[in-house]
């Protein structure tokens, strides 16, 4: 079991890559139009769906190492790279080419189902948060372990289903300008954490290092 700074830390990790207030102005074009019970309705899938895949990924996360055949600092090397390109763009307030192509993005016009695809998937859950989860989950061990972390989770799921259920409201308060700064403040403690994370990923390699 970690400490409980570092389940706290894994928290805001993972809010500021999943970044909902990034992901209103796309759920507000497409739920242009649409009733607000179909609002409702879609920010509780994109919530639950987003839980879904993180849990699978958590629980996972030991059989992906062993069939990659790579050791828990390798892949905190090459997570805090991608954690701290995807916290780059974050700062320029561009969508990270790591969560979402412009293919994707334009594929998303023609979907019914957008709660899950592209809000959840790719746009929220990407390599950057699943990265994230993985590395958190084997830090530790133990049944109270998985559950903190898997606890830590819902309550970042139920954050990103309440910014997205009050998407058109804080919308209009803080107007595109406003949802940058947002950004940019969620990208500057990414690349903290990513360079953190890369870090500790150099000295499980090169323990000469510590």
């Amino acid at each position: 079991m970690l400490e409980a700074f570092d389940y706290t830390r894994f928290a805001i990790t993972l809010f500021s890559i999943l970044d909902p207030f990034a992901a209103i102005p796309l759920f507000l074009m497409l739920m242009e139009g649409r009733s607000q019970a179909e609002k409702a309705r879609t920010a509780r899938t994109a919530g639950l769906a987003v839980f879904a895949v993180l849990v699978v990924s958590a629980l996972s996360g030991d059989m992906i190492l062993r069939l990659l055949g790579t050791s828990l600092a390798a892949f905190q090397v090459g997570g805090g790279i991608v954690l701290f390109l995807m916290a780059l763009s974050m700062v320029n307030a561009q969508m990270s080419p790591q969560n979402q192509t412009p293919e994707e993005a334009e594929e998303a016009n023609s979907r019914n189902a957008v709660g899950v695809v592209p809000i959840a998937m790719p746009l929220m859950v990407g390599p950057g948060s699943i990265t994230a989860t993985i590395i958190t989950m084997q830090r530790g061990d133990g049944w109270l372990h998985n559950g903190i972390v898997i606890g830590v989770i819902a309550v970042i799921c139920v954050g990103v289903w309440v910014v997205l259920r009050l998407a058109v409201p804080i919308g209009q308060r803080l107007g595109r300008t406003g949802l940058n700064i947002l950004n940019r403040i969620f990208g500057l403690l990414l690349a903290a954490v990513a360079v953190q994370i890369f870090a500790n990923g150099l000295r499980g390699l090169f323990p000469g290092l510590n």
